[in-house]
């Protein structure tokens, strides 16, 4: 049946070029725009992918450049001090020696008579043993010496005062034990994490705002209920007055509508207050400025609109779609992925170096001051043999933070189930009392329409056509709450199955 909801326009003066219609999507998606909070997690999601992207770099080479300069005092010698030979003196040893050899060939010529005798007689070989004997190798040796220690000198402390050093690195991890692999897992599902966290909160978001928004069709509608019974009782005393005039009523009769109706205004008074109110609310909530003007769509339904059933699902389905679950899940996970990195701690670890450097003076030419070059490239291999069990500790931690979580998820799918079942309950007795609300306001309207035809016939006194009128304004109000009641149970069995997040 028709429901007159909307029985007479508001009274209070509205500005209709400048109202704002707003419908409950609009309201939905306004307020996840404005949400500081949603703001935020949405940063932290964006945070989140910049650490998968570190997490993946590790497993790619890093190449470094770099360069020094560095002033080195002191004196560097590539030979230890005084191993050294000392070549300045050998002219004289020389000399000496060769003086000393001339000696003992002379002696032994004197100690050879006939030898003697042939050297005293031949003008020729005294010549050539006067020449020998005049022969100096002192100065000439000394000199070559003298300059033979120089260039040992030199060759063996070289200037090194003043070192040029620029050289690029690269590293490429081979085997970490399965540390980057981990670390690329549960970058991964810390990314998740974030993106299950603002869905979480969205869904907070979303379910205020439905509440907010349905708040301000209940009150509207209640706002026009009031004008509309207002109106019915200033209509009633109105005629009341003129009966009493007619002498068909009493003074009483005309007081007890009096009062009633004054009654009805200060309801009516309140109601607009309280949609002021619950409007305001709103506009925080949609992030719009507290004294704008908006009506919603739902505001001019004749008839309480019904949502939509959500899809049955098992509590497997919904497990799955609940954001808390699945963030236990993903933390659980990533404790697993930390027994891992742990245990990563007491595996080998295999990595390439390579390295390209330049150099002056240059080492791989006698420490000349010109540049050069020269390069390494190899594999390390660490092996780690006692650490005093630090990471075999850490592991079994990380393998009891894990277990906890496994055990929170257990639990809080006991508690979803619980909630999912609650939530069902209480949707269909709403509707139930939806349905009964809907019978007993097509029977208060037709006890009012009856009541109000004897009333005007004179048929039935004022104190029975008034309860008549606080029957329908009753049966009215039921019926909006009911309404309203079901709105508000289907968007908190929607977050309880998890179906904001599917169909966002």
């Amino acid at each position: 049946m028709k429901r007159f909801l909307m029985v007479l326009l508001v009274l209070l003066p509205v500005h209709l070029g400048a109202q704002r219609t707003l419908s409950l999507d609009e309201c939905r998606q306004m307020a996840i725009n404005a949400d500081k909070t949603l703001e935020q997690q949405r940063t932290k999601l964006e945070m989140a992918g910049y650490d998968r992207k570190i997490a993946a770099a590790n497993y790619f080479p890093k190449v470094s450049a770099y360069g020094t300069w560095q002033h080195i005092g002191g004196d560097f010698a590539l030979i230890e001090s005084g191993t050294i030979p000392q070549f300045s003196g050998m002219g004289t040893t020389v000399q000496n020696a060769f003086k000393s050899k001339l000696t003992e060939i002379y002696t032994e010529i004197a100690m050879n008579p006939a030898t003697a005798a042939e050297l005293a007689s031949s003008p020729l070989w005294q010549k050539v043993f006067t020449d020998i004997k005049g022969l100096d190798f002192e100065t000439a040796l000394n000199r070559i010496g003298t300059e033979i220690d120089g260039t040992l000198e030199d060759k063996t402390h070289p200037d090194i005062s003043n070192l040029y050093i620029g050289a690029v690195s690269l590293q490429q991890p081979l085997f970490m034990g399965g540390k980057i692999v981990a670390a690329n897992k549960m970058a991964r599902y810390a990314e998740e994490l974030a993106r299950l966290e603002y869905e979480g909160d969205r869904d907070e978001t979303l379910v205020g705002v439905d509440e907010a928004y349905w708040q301000v069709v209940s009150v509207a509608n209640k706002l026009k209920l009031a004008q509309s019974y207002s109106q019915l009782l200033r209509n009633m005393l109105s005629n009341v007055e003129v009966s009493v005039k007619e002498g068909v009523a009493t003074e009483s009769d005309a007081l007890t509508v009096r009062v009633k109706s004054n009654e009805a205004d200060m309801a009516l008074t309140k109601a607009a207050n309280g949609l002021v109110l619950s409007r305001m609310l709103l506009c925080k909530r949609i992030g719009l400025p507290l004294d704008s003007d908006i009506i919603l769509a739902d505001e001019n339904l004749e008839t309480v609109p019904l949502p939509m059933d959500e899809p049955d699902k098992s509590i497997e389905e919904v497990l799955a779609s609940r954001s808390e679950t699945r963030r236990l899940d993903l933390a659980a996970k990533i404790y697993d992925q930390k027994v891992n990195m742990a245990r990563a701690e007491m595996l080998p670890k295999v990595a390439l170096m390579a390295n390209y450097a330049v150099m002056n003076p240059n080492m791989n030419d006698g420490f000349r001051k010109d540049w050069g070059t020269n390069w390494t490239a190899g594999v390390v291999v660490s092996v780690p043999i006692f650490h005093g069990t630090e990471a075999l500790q850490k592991t079994r931690k990380a393998k009891a933070e894990a277990t906890i979580y496994r055990s929170k998820y257990q639990d809080a799918g006991e508690m979803i189930n619980m909630q999912v079942t609650q939530l069902r309950q209480q949707q269909k007795e709403a509707l139930e009392r939806l349905e009964m609300s809907g019978a007993n306001l097509d029977s208060a309207e037709e006890n009012l329409r009856m009541a109000t035809v004897g009333f005007e016939a004179g048929v039935i006194d004022a104190n029975t056509a008034l309860a008549a009128q606080t029957a329908w304004l009753k049966a009215h109000s039921e019926y909006i709450d009911a309404g309203i009641e079901v709105q508000m149970n289907s968007s908190r069995l929607k977050q309880a199955l998890g179906n904001y997040s599917e169909s966002k």
